[in-house]
């Protein structure tokens, strides 16, 4: 019987780049986007090319949306004759580039919550009831600065946001536990789409910061979730795990503003 794992904030970055190396590993893989259609083609291209992949867009803010996916993935999975057993949520509101930049900072603040803790939050119970009794693991996000702060509005924005993420996962650890295992990364600088525009200080800043001296990337992060889905991670749960290079406190540290 196929793995089956549903991966949100698949049309780009690391939900591309963990959806193809799982969808390689073997897993029947479900990639869920945004409102990125053709970049959730180009993923679900080259997961197929290595394995097997379906997925649609999906509005996490909706509760209809989410009710209609999880109908989705539920249908594929028998048609595949496969197994729910993981959710990766990778979905996050994009407030760094684009359009989305130009917004006032409660209006990031509230698209942040929208989907990447209430989106986390929903996925996560409904597919958690569903994993539990085959077993299973979900996976969130967090960010490595959450627990000590960053300064400046970027920080005052992904700080709660991704605090609450890391908070929940305890919690649904303890809820969901022993069927269903819950972790959490938390990323530090990784070269996003955000990275390859960032000004100089900003560069500066993300490898002074890590004891590597350079940024990570969306499969230093897809490795990691690769093997918390592997036997040798069967005993880990409820943890946060930083996937940074090591965090170097009182690095480089810009001016206190917004990224640019």
């Amino acid at each position: 019987m196929k793995r089956v794992v549903v991966v949100t904030g698949a049309s780009s970055g690391i939900g591309r780049a963990t959806a193809v190396t799982l969808a390689q590993d073997g897993f029947a893989v479900f990639a869920v986007g945004g409102t990125n259609r053709s970049g959730l083609d180009e993923t679900l291209q080259e997961s197929n090319s290595g394995g097997i992949a379906a997925g649609c867009l999906c509005d996490l803010r909706e509760r209809p949306a989410v009710d209609q996916l999880v109908a989705r993935v539920e249908q594929w999975s028998t048609e595949t004759r496969g197994q729910l057993c993981g959710l990766v949520n990778l979905a996050g509101a994009d407030v760094l580039t684009g359009p989305a930049a130009e917004a006032c900072f409660e209006e990031k603040l509230s698209a942040l919550w929208q989907v990447d803790v209430m989106g986390t939050i929903r996925l996560s119970r409904r597919f958690g009831h569903e994993m539990q009794a085959t077993g299973g693991q979900i996976i969130t996000i967090g960010w490595d600065q959450a627990e000590w702060g960053m300064e400046g509005e970027a920080g005052e924005m992904f700080g709660p946001t991704k605090a609450a993420v890391m908070a929940f996962t305890r919690s649904l650890a303890k809820t969901l536990a022993p069927r269903v295992r819950v972790n959490c990364i938390a990323p530090g600088w990784i070269h996003t789409q955000w990275a390859s525009e960032a000004s100089s200080k900003w560069q500066q800043r993300a490898t002074d910061e890590s004891l590597l001296g350079r940024w990570g990337t969306p499969a230093d992060v897809a490795h990691t979730i690769r093997f918390l889905y592997s036997a040798e991670a069967s005993f880990l749960n409820a943890q946060v795990i930083h996937v940074n290079g090591g965090f170097r406190s009182g690095g480089f540290h810009p001016p206190v503003e917004a990224p640019q």
